[in-house]
């Protein structure tokens, strides 16, 4: 099995957590790793129906339970977001016993507890987030081209049969809306969210143009920012705002919109082809997707943003984190010999402090041209400590 990042953490931490992140990503073997006391799968319909029917269900299989040792009972509680109001429960045992057992929660919709009206346990839970494979996982020796095609979920990752792995990955859009969307009754208007979904999709790396989105699903601009909201609770793709030195004051108003999952995002086109005409974008997406789940990972407190002028003027990706500034340029090319210097040069104007200047790109040597830092891009990865 894949040793995560994120598990150390959470096997260190005393307090109950709450485990977050988009299906697949293997929140439920994680969690089974760490030998829980005892197992609540809700994603299991007679469970799901036992819970439901009876609040006091989960005190009375605690208190059948003896611990092993003296540590606390360790009681793992899968797709909590399912029954939202099930947390209330957890927090009262929490707050009622001596010695509390350590709760476990995975779910994959932040937006279901928050309609549920649960307050997501705070001061009594640690709040982490598990994402598809990451660099660091593999020691910095991930398959960038199997990359670019079939993304790094666990289960892909790991498929020796790349037909099965496209099958897999195709069904992930309707497997979402029907378990995801569907079945926790996230939006009523299931068929124009899944207009709004495959027209997202062919959107993918660009500035969002919510005007055009909603024309091309054919629902209302308040339907479109409705549903990029449900997007981003149930954590399949997120947007990335510009550059700002202050909450208040954007460069441009556009975010731009990227998958979770690069293998998910192909799924969706139905397009596992990393050809010249798309391998821009795929890389982009698969160092947007690394840095992103890399950083939670690591529970590094960050900022990603991009730089854009109206003249111009680009940096793909901006990582603030520990004081430090990171412009990051992005290149699928295999070999890189000269550097467009126009963005790096602006931001750094514009931002009026020391910044690091990098370039990661789809190639084997580090080289330096001036102050910018040309890096195969887990090498990159690994020299700023992701």
């Amino acid at each position: 099995m894949l040793i995560r990042k994120i598990a150390q953490s959470i096997k260190n931490t005393k307090k109950s957590i709450l485990l977050l992140g988009p299906r697949q990503t293997g929140k439920s073997t994680l969690l089974r790793s760490m030998e829980p006391d005892l197992i609540i799968n809700l994603a299991d319909e007679e469970v799901y129906l036992s819970f439901v029917s009876n609040p006091a269900e989960l005190r009375l299989r605690i208190s059948s339970l003896k611990s092993k040792s003296n540590n606390p009972l360790l009681i793992m509680i899968d797709e909590v977001q399912r029954i939202p109001s099930l947390l209330n429960t957890v927090q009262a045992i929490i707050d009622e016993t001596s010695i509390p057992p350590k709760f476990l929660l995975s779910g994959s919709s932040a937006r279901k507890l928050k309609r549920g009206n649960s307050n997501l346990l705070p001061g009594r839970v640690i709040n982490f987030s598990l994402g598809p494979i990451i660099s660091s996982e593999m020691d910095y020796q991930l398959d960038t081209n199997l990359a670019l095609s079939f993304g790094t979920l666990p289960g892909i990752i790991t498929e020796a049969n790349q037909s099965e792995a496209k099958q897999v990955l195709k069904s992930y859009s309707s497997s979402y809306l029907k378990e995801e969307i569907q079945a926790e009754a996230l939006t009523k208007d299931i068929q124009g969210f899944s207009r709004f979904l495959k027209a997202v999709t062919s959107w993918g790396s660009e500035l969002i143009d919510y005007t055009k989105i909603s024309s091309q699903a054919m629902i209302s601009r308040q339907s479109v920012s409705r549903y990029f909201d449900i997007l981003e609770d149930t954590m399949v793709y997120h947007r990335l705002p510009a550059f700002s030195k202050s909450t208040r004051v954007k460069l441009i108003q556009h975010p731009k919109l990227y998958a979770f999952d690069i293998g998910v995002y192909n799924g969706m086109l139905g397009n596992f082809k990393a050809s010249v005409d798309r391998i821009g974008a795929l890389f982009e997406t698969l160092i947007i997707s690394q840095l992103k789940t890399s950083l939670e990972a690591g529970l590094t407190e960050y900022r990603l943003s991009f730089y854009l002028t109206a003249q111009g003027a680009e940096v793909d990706f901006i990582l603030e984190k520990d004081n430090e500034v990171f412009a990051i340029e992005v290149k699928s090319a295999s070999e890189i010999n000269k550097v467009k210097i126009t963005g790096f040069n602006s931001f750094s104007s514009f931002y009026g402090k020391p910044i690091h200047k990098y370039v990661f790109y789809n190639g084997k040597v580090s080289k330096n041209i001036d102050d910018i830092l040309i890096r195969p891009w887990q090498e990159g990865f690994k020299e700023i400590g992701i």
